[in-house]
């Protein structure tokens, strides 16, 4: 039976006998492709518009890296997200996770980026327990790992200003490469010198760590300048960013920008008391959300330029929330329409399950906020230091433009799987595993030299892949 309702043709599906999915998605939220009418905007490309991609390989989580934590939303709370999260990227990321131990991680990236990109798994359900789990064999818990998490959690950091988002969008082509090794150089002090901070006392840190560190800094940043200004460019000031601070994590806001208590507008306020909550079981199930995970078929993580002018670099440890986990609870305000199929990229985004035509493939898009307030990693909410460019694709007054991430996910769901209404992502109980509720978390870990190739880049027009 289809129901005709806003111009999407919405199919009515049931079990085999007649009832309802149990623990399934609701039997409303599936839809054709092909009857949903075109939605997709795209602001016109203006003079200076920027029009390079850069696309990184993290893979496909063949590590079957699983966990329901959000480091961003919910940080330091075992199971803060009551659903499984799919992680590409950094090898580290949980609850426990902060800059310094993102840092010290490996990655799944290729390139080197151990930038963290998660978002909920999607599952197929047929309602047979005999059958769940099977194609995820579980993964044993890394006690040690998650000590040293804790214990990097504790322990102080060198907090250093950053340097890819304060050099413009302006670097003279000629002067990249000299750039580009100096902001190794930069990275690679602060490495050393949070290792010497493993090693001394306390009262000698001015003096053995941040004294050395300011000088070498300085060097590196005025070696910078001097690049610009041999092309007969004006360089921008440096200087202030040669000095270092110590940061102590334990204090309030150090990792996460401010004020964690109130997550209302990202993944939802959640008890501590959830941090005894289980984990995964042997097959990688949580309350309510059960079935067998489906692998991605591709996962293209692709940073994109702005339609009005060049971007800026991302800050080190910037967090960025896409969607809303809780739309059930705050409103559609932070929701985003992510769901297609493949052939329909550019015509239809929508907040139901997609039933795609055969040969055609689920798939989930989302675009990140591409404009940053430029000056703070995080805020209150997660949500105030960056925002969406309008609809000519001009960012709010006070924002500038940042390389736009872009993920698309594509699965290799089976048609009849579609018909039948028995694919869901996993949610809050409370979802019930809504399509609307879909979201993406992302924290940019790249080192500055990969940050200021991804911007020179998108800037220059070129399609680049790492």
């Amino acid at each position: 039976m289809a129901l005709v309702a806003g111009g999407a043709a919405v199919v009515a599906i049931g079990s085999s006998d007649g009832s309802a999915l149990a623990d399934g998605a609701d039997k409303s939220e599936f839809v054709d492709i092909t009857k949903v009418k075109p939605n997709v905007k795209k602001p016109k490309q203006q003079n200076g518009a920027t029009t390079g991609t850069f696309t990184v390989d993290c893979g496909r989580n063949e590590n079957q890296h699983f966990n329901p934590d959000n480091f961003i939303a919910q940080p330091g709370v075992r199971n803060g997200a009551q659903h499984l999260h799919d992680y590409v990227g950094n090898l580290s990321t949980n609850a426990d996770s902060n800059n310094k131990s993102l840092v010290k991680a490996g990655t799944t990236c290729k390139n080197g980026d151990k930038s963290a990109y998660f978002w909920p798994v999607v599952r197929i359900d047929k309602n047979d327990e005999k059958d769940k789990g099977k194609q995820n064999p579980p993964k044993k818990n890394d006690k040690a790992q998650k000590d040293q998490d804790k214990a990097d959690k504790a322990a102080p950091r060198v907090d250093c200003p950053d340097v890819a988002s304060a050099l413009g969008d302006d670097v003279p082509e000629k002067a990249q490469a000299e750039i580009d090794r100096e902001l190794a150089n930069i990275d690679k002090q602060v490495e050393e010198a949070d290792k010497r901070l493993e090693t001394i006392k306390a009262g000698d840190i001015n003096n053995a760590v941040l004294g050395p560190l300011k000088d070498k800094r300085f060097a590196a940043l005025n070696r910078m300048m001097l690049a610009f200004s041999r092309l007969g460019q004006q360089a921008p000031d440096l200087n202030p960013l040669a000095a270092c601070k110590l940061k102590d994590q334990n204090s309030k806001g150090v990792d996460n920008g401010g004020d964690n208590s109130d997550n209302a507008q990202a993944e939802g306020t959640e008890d501590k008391a959830k941090k005894n909550n289980p984990e995964p079981n042997d097959k990688l199930q949580l309350e309510g959300n059960d079935g067998d995970i489906q692998r991605v078929e591709s996962a293209d993580l692709t940073f994109l330029g702005s339609p009005v002018g060049k971007v800026v670099a991302m800050p080190k440890f910037l967090r960025i929330l896409y969607g809303d986990a809780k739309v059930g609870q705050n409103g559609p305000k932070n929701a985003k329409n992510s769901w297609t199929c493949s052939g329909f990229e550019d015509k239809v985004l929508i907040n139901k399950y997609p039933i795609c035509p055969q040969g055609s493939k689920v798939k989930r898009i989302h675009d990140f906020p591409g404009c940053w307030d430029g000056k703070n990693i995080d805020s209150a909410k997660h949500r105030e230091h960056v925002a969406f460019a309008d609809a000519n694709g001009k960012c709010p007054k006070g924002f500038k433009a940042i390389p736009q991430l872009r993920v698309t996910l594509t699965y290799n769901i089976p048609r009849d799987v579609q018909l039948k209404g028995q694919y869901k992502v996993d949610s809050f109980p409370e979802e019930k595993h809504n399509p609307f509720s879909d979201h993406d978390d992302f924290a940019n870990v790249m080192s500055q030299q990969i940050m200021n190739r991804l911007v020179n880049c998108v800037n220059s027009g070129k399609k680049c892949k790492e």
